[in-house]
């Protein structure tokens, strides 16, 4: 990422951040408008398709071309149009050497085809278990990156809770003095 791209994003979560407080910073017992929580919830998305789109970038950075074809592999092999396909080649092999009228190239328990479908499986087998290597790899960034916002999240949240012992603490306090000055004075006034 370049400086200038740097200092636009940067830019950017400032003035998401001054927008943010000023939805959150309504007065006590009045409710966000739909206007600010769809504002809120937007910029939510937007940061977390930041994080996804550098994550991406970053994965797509340190794979190498053999990677990259491992994953466009796997995802072929795992999907429908591949089982079609599939299920399709190996029922024209069969029809093919068994209808009477055609050259027979593979008899009947289909040796050559056996040989075929064996050596796909191993071919195939590693394949899939690198591109799932690069998947976990992936998945592992992810968790990381979830466990420090929830990190922060939860230090929000202490300090939160702090603020509001503190808080606590000191009402408390003013109760007591007001208690202390209410009941000087009602002592004092009562005459004797």
């Amino acid at each position: 990422m370049s400086a200038k791209q740097d200092g636009k994003l940067t830019t950017d979560l400032m003035r998401d951040e001054k927008n943010v407080v000023e939805d959150l910073n309504v007065a006590p017992g009045k409710k966000l408008s739909e206007v600010h929580i769809r504002r809120v919830t937007k910029m939510v998305k937007e940061y977390k398709g930041d994080i996804e789109a550098h994550l991406d970038e970053e994965q797509a950075k340190g794979t190498s071309w053999s990677g990259r074809l491992a994953d466009k592999i796997a995802s072929f092999g795992g999907s429908w149009p591949f089982i079609i396909i599939f299920i399709s080649f190996l029922l024209l092999w069969m029809v093919w050497n068994i209808i009477g009228f055609t050259v027979h190239f593979d008899k009947s328990p289909f040796i050559l085809l056996n040989l075929i479908l064996s050596c796909l499986a191993a071919l195939q087998a590693p394949v899939i278990l690198m591109s799932q290597n690069r998947q976990a790899a992936r998945d592992k960034q992810e968790s990381i990156m979830d466990f420090a916002i929830n990190f922060k999240a939860e230090q929000e949240n202490l300090a939160i809770q702090r603020l509001l012992h503190k808080i606590d603490h000191r009402l408390a306090e003013i109760e007591n003095k007001l208690d202390e000055q209410t009941g000087t004075n009602s002592s004092s006034d009562t005459p004797n």
